[in-house]
């Protein structure tokens, strides 16, 4: 009677798709059995836990993430064990099924004329068997590990099979069989808390443990026995706990130990987020930052917040991390083009480091041409167009074009040689970059040069030394320090609407000496007040064109 009632009460589809289902935010709370928790009265089946020896000691429990880590590299997650799943094996007693936890051998009984042939899949953790080789044999599990202890539970199929495909696919083979069951699963000691703790969260959706090792380890429980309400929980608990770069690092790696990537895909990300903003001032954090793993560089890279000078930094950085950290040109290669390159915005670096790009012999060559040639192409486009890119390119991981929180301000510069030296540099900000500088701030872009000359133009807010109020100024200066002196004629434009070309706004000529700066205190005559006001001529859909021109004085 209760084999037909557990056959007609679970569609196999419905069961696969339980996971999906409890993440929805039209689904109510799961509804609380935990009454029914190891209570005779509410089950079907006894669950029999044998729990067997294993390399870590059964009073051994892990205090810290790191002791955590320790331990999983030392054990084998089931897909590297088993590569046959012969899993469900029926043993003397018809009405009695044994779940080996453990690697499997091949049986003689295992083609029994009852056996269902639907393939389960297993929970195993490796062990050699030497600590039971003296033990007596009435204490040895079928593959001579020894059995440390037996619990036994008074479970419900139709819980357990509602929350895991895996319990599921183990009540519904051979269900017809007989009316009671009794279920064996077979798990190492260091286990046994963690087993608990699922099977008590499939009955009530909670957990009793609240350590960072101990909620890990149901999460990888979890995981085994493929119950996804359960990492999400745990992927919860973790997120809320505080968050140290070894725990985010550690994080960072459990898409590839789980089978359920997905259910732990928050905790990943909440995981990159930490360490984009706690690295986000990379020379502040240089020796830390050097040390970190692959992983950990990826997050860091990804963020449009980095706080660098320019995304010449960044090139500089990932150059210098990849060579400490590789040795070989061919490796360097490979991780380049295949991991750290997308995420250098080539776009935003200036044309003096592209060209040492294409010369750089830790990128493959090809690799380094494509990256060159479309970050010139960029930079030829219009600003709206190049804002078209970036908004395309938002979804992407790589976000190549989108621009970063720079110290200095990027610029597109196009140099003459004839019939003089000369240059023309287009310099962007946007409405909230310009806010920022009231009341005294400043900003500067990125280095030009001209004639082997590096300069710069930095935007201000000053006030206005006759009428006494804030206003917005624009400055020309050199980098060069000391007693190189270098002549120049000079004019600044603005821009007030998209049709129309940049208006001249001041010009004139100056011999720069010792680091020097020339600019206008006022550049449009009016206070800060009307320069940032909402009908202000000079943002076009939130940003102010700024154009300088240079020309070497002869």
């Amino acid at each position: 009677m209760m084999s037909h009632l557990g056959m007609d009460l679970f569609d196999p589809r419905s069961a696969v798709m339980d996971s999906d289902l409890i993440s929805s935010p039209t689904r109510g709370p799961d509804p609380d059995f935990g009454f029914a928790f190891n209570d005779s009265n509410f089950s079907d089946r006894l669950l029999r836990i044998e729990i067997v020896s294993d390399s870590r000691a059964e009073s051994e429990v892990c205090q810290t993430l790191a002791d955590w880590a320790a331990t999983r590299k030392s054990k084998r997650h089931r897909g590297d064990i088993v590569k046959k799943d012969t899993a469900l094996d029926i043993n003397n007693s018809p009405e009695e099924q044994i779940l080996d936890c453990l690697q499997p051998d091949d049986e003689e009984g295992v083609g029994d004329e009852n056996h269902d042939e639907e393939e389960i899949r297993m929970i195993e953790d490796p062990h050699s068997g030497d600590e039971a080789a003296n033990s007596d044999d009435s204490n040895l599990s079928d593959d001579c590990s020894k059995v440390l202890k037996v619990e036994m539970l008074h479970i419900s199929s139709p819980i357990l099979a509602a929350k895991s495909p895996f319990f599921y696919k183990l009540f519904s083979n051979g269900m017809m069989e007989s009316e009671q069951r009794h279920v064996t699963l077979r798990i190492s000691a260091s286990e046994e808390a963690a087993l608990m703790e699922l099977l008590n969260f499939m009955y009530s959706n909670t957990l009793t443990v609240t350590t960072a090792p101990a909620i890990l380890d149901v999460l990888m429980a979890a995981d085994k026995f493929e119950v996804a309400s359960c990492m999400r929980h745990c992927s919860r608990l973790l997120r809320n706990l505080p968050m140290t770069p070894e725990s985010a690092l550690l994080y960072l790696d459990l898409p590839s130990s789980v089978l359920i990537a997905d259910a732990v895909q928050p905790l990943t990300d909440a995981a990159k987020q930490f360490l984009a903003s706690r690295y986000k001032d990379i020379s502040k954090y240089q020796d830390e930052v050097m040390n970190l793993p692959l992983a950990g560089i990826e997050a860091i890279l990804s963020s449009d917040d980095l706080q660098v000078a320019s995304e010449d930094a960044v090139y500089d950085f990932v150059l210098k991390w990849t060579r400490t950290h590789y040795q070989t040109q061919e490796e360097r290669w490979d991780i380049l083009c295949s991991r750290l390159g997308r995420y250098i915005r080539f776009p935003y670096m200036t044309c003096r480091k592209l060209r040492k790009v294409l010369t750089c012999t830790d990128f493959d060559h090809d690799f380094a041409t494509k990256a060159v040639l479309d970050a010139l192409f960029f930079k030829a486009e219009a600003p709206h167009r190049q804002r078209t890119h970036a908004i395309e390119d938002s979804s992407y991981t790589s976000r190549r074009f989108i621009e970063r929180a720079y110290k200095y301000r990027p610029v597109k510069v196009i140099e003459f040689e004839v019939p003089r030296q000369q240059c023309v540099v287009y310099l962007d900000l946007k409405r909230e970059e310009c806010s920022h500088l009231f009341p005294s701030g400043r900003v500067y872009s990125q280095a030009f040069h001209l004639g082997g000359q590096g300069f710069f133009l930095s935007a201000h807010c000053n006030m206005d030394q006759q009428s006494s109020f804030h206003c917005f100024g624009l400055f020309l200066g050199m980098q060069e320090k000391g007693s190189i002196s270098f002549a120049v004629d000079y004019e600044f434009a603005a821009r007030s609407k998209p049709t129309e070309e940049y208006i001249s706004k001041y010009k004139g000529n100056y011999t720069f000496t010792g680091g020097k700066a020339v600019g206008y205190r006022n550049l449009f005559s009016i206070p800060w007040t009307s320069f940032m006001a909402e009908d202000s001529l000079y943002f076009i859909n939130g940003i102010l064109h700024l154009k300088a021109e240079l020309t070497i004085k002869h």
